[in-house]
């Protein structure tokens, strides 16, 4: 056989060039539109706004009903206000919470590992970890958090960590977070909440510590941890005035849209519930126009008026003999007439400090600091709406500070309207405020305490899930999380 040694030496030649321009061609081949590492600043306002634009809708779905805000009209049969769960109730929350955890974890990876270290953005991701994991876990129990979003790491079926693991890892990442935000590092991205404010962005880091240390108030301590916060103000700032609570402007322009596509979506098919009109009509209470409208009856002929009224949560189905057309949300509260005027979506409002400040009072024996911060944070919900604060109000027997708990919980009750699930889950904490029940509710009138984990978690990760059946004592509605027992 003849060898061509000429065309050999040529493949050698061409073999010996590619080799040598290996690495220019790897530097040549990489896509310059395509970052390799996000500026963390870009994550807060879709993360800010999609989670709050969320969780608005769902308060208005879900925990007016459970709560007895507001429910559907007309209503013949199942509905939240019924206590009618379905094993896909949670879905929503469960896929949401998680798809803003992908942007948290994108910015605090970005915080942390790029080029310039931001310990400002690793502490304004720790934050809204805290504010969505809270939400999570709060809604099922245990989930999977230490282990979640790790797919390219390999772990497509993360482990569930307990809720109290949750907790502690929670406080603990606040704690480092609070003094994170005292580095010298400024904020200069794109944020919808506190435009680029970050002594705010500590103080609603330090305000959600309070929030979930209350919350383990049947699991320790959590009374004198929190009075440690409030005597060291210079090192734990939390809110002081609306101006700086968590509350988002949101105008109805885009890119950031009402969280209704249409008023009337907002308005329609819907009246408010008897129990929460009926305590702010015992109140004489200003929020009352902010929030709804005035029901009406025919007289002589004529609409007409007829002040506040709402319709019983877990009515039977049949309202024919009510004899008024009920008071139906305001729909200024949510979608103005006028587009473009702001608008106002919830993350935590400054009066559920001060009300966690009187429970905590009161716990701890200090009748006259109780009663000034159940005052204050009337009077922070009142004019968190635009309302004036009557100067006359608190000399109503039902709205004077009594030196209950029931007191401050309804008070409390009263200012969550519109936070997301909050005031269900103050509700599962203390019981309160006393909700009335009817025979039309069912699992015996007693209240869900959970959403059920979904349906393609116990089919694609179900050793996982059978370990967090047994961790929890089971997986139904009424199973209770680590800090209701």
């Amino acid at each position: 056989m003849k060898i061509n040694y000429k065309n050999i030496a040529l493949l050698l030649a061409l073999s010996s060039g590619m080799a040598g321009c290996t690495k220019d061609f790897d530097e040549l081949n990489i896509d310059p539109n395509k970052l390799e590492i996000v500026a963390p600043g870009t994550l807060v306002t879709p993360t800010v706004y999609g989670m709050a634009t969320y969780f608005t809708v769902r308060s208005n779905d879900f925990t007016w009903e459970i709560m007895q805000d507001g429910l559907a009209n007309p209503s013949a049969a199942n509905g939240i206000h019924r206590y009618y769960f379905t094993e896909q109730s949670g879905d929503g929350t469960w896929n949401n919470c998680y798809r803003y955890l992908r942007n948290i974890r994108e910015m605090e990876s970005a915080a942390i590992n790029g080029n310039t270290k931001l310990p400002v953005y690793e502490a304004v991701a720790t934050t809204l970890k805290a504010y969505i994991v809270g939400i999570l876990t709060d809604s099922f129990g245990d989930v999977p958090v230490s282990e979640a979003l790790k797919a390219e790491e390999d772990i497509d079926q993360p482990k569930f960590d307990s809720q109290e693991k949750i907790y502690t890892d929670m406080i603990a990442a606040l704690e480092k977070a609070n003094q994170l935000y005292t580095d010298p590092s400024e904020m200069n991205g794109n944020d919808l909440l506190y435009g680029n404010d970050k002594k705010k962005w500590r103080k609603f880091n330090n305000s959600m510590l309070l929030r979930y240390y209350l919350r383990t108030s049947k699991r320790g301590n959590a009374y004198q941890k929190i009075k440690a916060i409030l005597d060291d103000p210079t090192n734990y700032p939390i809110f002081s005035s609306n101006a700086e609570a968590a509350m988002v402007s949101i105008t109805g322009l885009a890119p950031f849209d009402y969280a209704w596509g249409r008023r009337q979506d907002y308005v329609n098919f819907t009246a408010m519930a008897s129990f929460f009109v009926d305590n702010l009509n015992a109140l004489e209470d200003p929020r009352r126009p902010f929030i709804m409208t005035q029901a009406t009856e025919l007289v002589n002929g004529k609409i007409v008026q007829v002040g506040y009224k709402g319709i019983p949560a877990g009515h039977s189905g049949d309202i024919s003999h009510i004899t008024y057309s009920p008071s139906t949300p305001n729909g200024d509260l949510m979608y103005p007439s006028q587009v473009g005027t702001p608008i106002k979506e919830i993350i935590m409002p400054y009066a559920e400090v001060e009300f966690i400040k009187a429970e905590t009072y009161l716990a701890l024996g200090i009748a006259d600091k109780a009663k000034e911060a159940y005052e204050k944070g009337v009077k922070a919900s009142i004019e968190q709406y635009g309302g004036l604060m009557p100067a006359n109000y608190f000399s109503n027997p039902a709205a004077s500070f009594d030196g209950t708990l029931d007191r401050i919980m309804l008070q409390k009750y009263l200012s969550l309207f519109m936070v997301d699930y909050q005031q269900w889950f103050e509700y599962r904490r203390t019981g309160l405020p006393k909700l009335p029940k009817t025979e039309h509710m069912l699992h015996n009138g007693v209240m869900p305490s959970r959403f059920m984990y979904k349906n393609e978690v116990r089919r694609f990760n179900p050793t996982n899930y059978e370990a967090a059946v047994q961790q929890m004592g089971g997986d139904t509605y009424h199973t209770k999380v680590w800090w209701e027992k």
